[in-house]
């Protein structure tokens, strides 16, 4: 603009009195080109919620490892097996069982997938059924038909970037590699590859031929009471740990299933509660080496799991879990009680405590029954 030096006062009241108007009219533009923007944005954003539908049913899988990832190795080991992909939450979550052998042993492991609606990315979260936790979730989408997947864990104590990309993607076959870098993405070494056949549309396979052990870890069958399908009422204490006494009722369904052979297991809860329906899951890990269990949930309007797991195990016949947590800002103790479980009606309950589990608050109670409809059944 250029420069005017000599401006009359009412020139220069004219000329503000245009230019904030000009402005304001330019600022009300600006919103509304950014509104526009916004909404053409949320109305375009592509939805992935259904990207792993292709995987749904079983698979021949050949697998390669290799052996010592970032130390130069070139020696990679062979695994051949199945997997076994269930759907969940109508294709929103599902869950993979990845059986396979080779010249270094046996491996079970298990992605279970959740979708972010609000991030539009997906969360894969591994565990191997040696180990009994769940790793870090691996983070990504599907752009053009190929799903990169990241995240940062550490390998031999040092912080590595974590890689997994899904390709080559047919009805009847995919491609699948993992791979590490140890120097900020600038370069990458792939360390597991997975070639998938399909052999059925349906999440059944033969398992493979394995000789357990004959005598069993302790406690690796204690949650077989609650595998099949369910009705349950549940009460919900409004506030927590704000001297509440009103409860609020809901009713639904829930199916649960076994994961290497009850070592592990998945359960599907549909609620109806006054705010609409409510679809959720709980993920049972068993660790074989302290005889534990390790408990996990996720609720589909989130799409991840919670980061504060219980754990804990059974003796006569109850089961007693315990974690921590945050409510509204404060640290609280978290334990989850499993008593009636001998019977056909099982009983839950959730408590909290602020003050180091002195005192215990019971917030979540469920009783569930136990059906054999299959209309029943979670979807």
């Amino acid at each position: 603009m250029p420069r005017v030096q000599r401006i009359r006062p009412y020139v220069l009241i004219a000329v503000l009195i245009a230019t904030t108007c000009c402005s304001a009219q330019l600022q009300a533009q600006t919103n509304s080109g950014v509104a526009k923007a916004d909404a053409a944005k949320a109305g375009t954003e592509r939805d992935g919620s259904h990207d792993f539908d292709f995987e749904f049913g079983a698979w021949k899988t050949h697998l390669k490892r290799l052996l010592h990832p970032l130390t130069g190795s070139t020696t990679w080991v062979e695994y051949d097996g199945t997997s076994v992909v269930r759907k969940i939450w109508n294709g929103r979550a599902n869950l993979l069982e990845l059986e396979v052998d080779g010249s270094q042993g046996h491996i079970e492991a298990l992605s279970l997938r959740l979708y972010n609606p609000k991030s539009h990315q997906w969360g894969l979260n591994f565990a191997n059924s040696r180990g009994g936790s769940l790793g870090v979730a691996t983070i990504g989408e599907f752009r053009n038909g190929r799903g990169e997947f990241y995240d940062q864990e550490t390998l031999n104590d040092r912080a590595i970037l974590v890689r997994f990309v899904i390709s080559e993607v047919t009805p009847n076959s995919a491609h699948f590699e993992q791979a590490f870098s140890d120097d900020g993405g600038k370069t990458w070494e792939v360390n597991w590859i997975a070639t998938d056949t399909r052999i059925t549309n349906e999440p059944t396979a033969p398992r493979a031929n394995v000789p357990h052990p004959s005598a069993e870890p302790d406690g690796q069958h204690d949650f077989d009471f609650a595998m099949g399908s369910w009705k349950m009422h549940l009460s919900r204490l409004q506030d927590r740990l704000a001297g509440s006494t009103t409860w609020i009722p809901f009713d639904g369904t829930l199916v649960a299933q076994k994961i290497w052979d009850g070592r592990a297991n998945i359960e599907e809860v549909e609620l109806n509660s006054p705010t609409g329906l409510i679809e959720g899951l709980t993920l049972r890990l068993f660790d074989a080496q302290t005889h534990q269990w390790t408990i996990y949930w996720s609720n589909s309007k989130n799409g991840y799991i919670d980061p504060a797991p219980q754990v804990g195990q059974f003796k006569n016949g109850r089961g007693e879990f315990y974690g921590q947590d945050t409510i509204n800002g404060k640290f609280v103790y978290v334990r989850f009680v499993w008593t009636n479980t001998s019977s056909n009606s099982p009983h839950f309950e959730q408590s909290f405590s602020d003050d180091g589990g002195k005192n215990w608050e019971v917030n979540w109670i469920t009783d569930q029954t136990r059906v054999n409809d299959e209309s029943c059944r979670a979807h």
